[in-house]
């Protein structure tokens, strides 16, 4: 089969790019397409995959939002009618979906955020089937329109796809000029330009006070790096901290700077599932209500959650001062929760039909 494959975001990218390589083992035509988007186009390198760009990222604004999928649709309309795929997969991409349906293309959606509602609604109806993590209720997804029949589950996390196993690359400590044998502490900004939490987006960032607590204490005895999303986040942070912290201006290897990291707070989902998964001592200090895949990670107590500063200080400062003791126990945790779980893409192959 002729297979068109959307990815839009480093999370994305992670998942998709690997589901295209196995594709092509499997004997299947694939084409990759993303749209232009600092995080996503980098990494797509980084990793050595190729796609297509068509389109851009909206931006913050609904309104941006809306027009920069309107002229994707549209720059995407007479590449896929030329392409003629059999089939189409995205991560719930919106003109990924209405493309195909409006081509009379069988589109598969894979999903594990079922807050992004938005999202939801334009794609997972159109779309044939449904991939999704066991964890994430059935009744989520028949919510926003899917038929139960439609929604296909599997034991697994996402990022198990390229945690499990995963061998670090050291080099992306000298990248960052970083000291293996100084405490490292890893932030992820929050996806601040996310249609779910647009109304946060002129909100400082709910990982500022904890940083400013936690140089109070330790100062330069440990070193804080701080992983940006935009070109606006970085600016935001070199001017608040002076160059206290490490922010990369560029994409790097997350998973390998995870391996090396004593602690990470993330105020997103993907990284702290990876520090997860990986037995890295975890903080969640996502801006809004947990999400299913969350509530699971800390019900397993794999990840702690707060999104006080004070309270947030204190766990890291904690776990710095028993570190041996928190990262053994880290990584038995997460051995247990992997060892169970199955690969997604047998279950996503073995359920790709044309005519089903």
């Amino acid at each position: 089969m002729k297979i068109w494959v959307d990815m839009l975001t480093p999370k994305q990218v992670h998942f998709l790019g690997r589901l295209s390589l196995r594709l092509r083992k499997e004997g299947h035509e694939v084409f990759n397409t993303t749209r232009l988007y600092r995080e996503a186009n980098q990494l797509i390198k980084l990793l050595g995959f190729e796609a297509s760009i068509f389109g851009k990222h909206g931006g913050g604004t609904l309104e941006g939002k809306l027009l920069a999928s309107t002229q994707r649709i549209n720059e995407l309309i007479p590449v896929i009618a030329m392409e003629q795929p059999d089939l189409a997969i995205s991560f719930s991409s919106p003109e990924s979906a209405r493309t195909s349906f409006g081509l009379g293309i069988p589109h598969y959606s894979i999903n594990d955020s079922p807050h992004a509602i938005s999202v939801a609604l334009l794609t997972l109806p159109l779309s044939r089937k449904l991939f999704a993590p066991k964890v994430i209720p059935k009744e989520k997804w028949i919510q926003v329109g899917v038929k139960e029949e439609r929604i296909i589950q599997y034991n697994a996390l996402d990022p198990i796809v390229w945690t499990k196993n995963f061998k670090p690359d050291p080099l992306v400590l000298d990248e960052l000029n970083l000291d293996i044998m100084k405490p490292i502490v890893v932030f992820r900004i929050e996806e601040s330009f996310a249609a779910y939490l647009i109304e946060r987006s002129s909100q400082e960032s709910v990982i500022i006070p904890i940083i400013k607590n936690l140089l109070k204490q330790y100062g330069d005895r440990i070193q804080v790096v701080i992983l940006p999303r935009y070109e606006e986040q970085i600016s935001m942070i070199n001017t608040i901290f002076e160059g206290s912290v490490i922010t990369p201006e560029k994409v790097i290897d997350g998973p390998s700077l995870l391996s090396f990291t004593s602690v990470f707070i993330g105020a997103g989902g993907t990284m702290t599932a990876e520090a997860a998964l990986l037995g890295i001592p975890a903080i969640s200090c996502y801006p809004r209500e947990p999400t299913i895949v969350e509530e699971f990670l800390i019900r397993e107590r794999v990840i702690q959650r707060t999104t006080d500063p004070n309270v947030a200080s204190s766990k890291i400062v904690s776990t710095l001062n028993n570190f041996d003791e928190v990262r053994s126990d880290q990584i038995e945790k997460a051995n247990k929760l992997i060892k169970n779980m199955e690969d997604p893409f047998d279950i996503i192959v073995k359920n790709l039909e044309v005519n089903d």
